[in-house]
């Protein structure tokens, strides 16, 4: 369970980075092919809608990841954080998501992300 875990942290760093840096590439490594998407703009996306939207690039910086829980149950995993960031007008603002893993032959990919700002 310690390694899941370990394994999880460091999966949820670079999704949280892979926004920030609009690193398309790590998400193709990372998200399930029946991967899906909640929208802050309550928008649903497919994996390829979300590789499509995260290689444009964002208007947010210096987003952060903050009060993260994983919770593990066998080969599925929740996480559950909130999020800073500074919006492009220089405005401080606060977020939540919760993302979805589960382990495939012994790789933990995320199914579902749900985004809020």
């Amino acid at each position: 369970m310690s390694q899941d875990l370990e394994q999880l942290t460091a999966l949820n760093r670079d999704y949280v980075a892979s926004v920030q840096n609009c690193d398309v590439k790590r998400f193709d490594e990372i998200l399930a092919p029946e991967f899906y998407c909640s929208n802050p703009d309550k928008t649903l996306v497919d994996r390829a809608a979300f590789l499509e939207q995260t290689a444009r690039p964002i208007a947010i910086r210096n987003l952060h990841a903050f009060d993260v829980i994983i919770r593990i149950m066998g080969d599925f995993a929740i996480i559950h954080a909130a999020t800073s960031y500074t919006t492009e007008d220089g405005q401080q603002a606060t977020g939540r998501y919760t993302d979805c893993w589960a382990k495939k032959n012994g790789t933990w990919l995320a199914v579902s992300a749900h985004v809020s700002r």
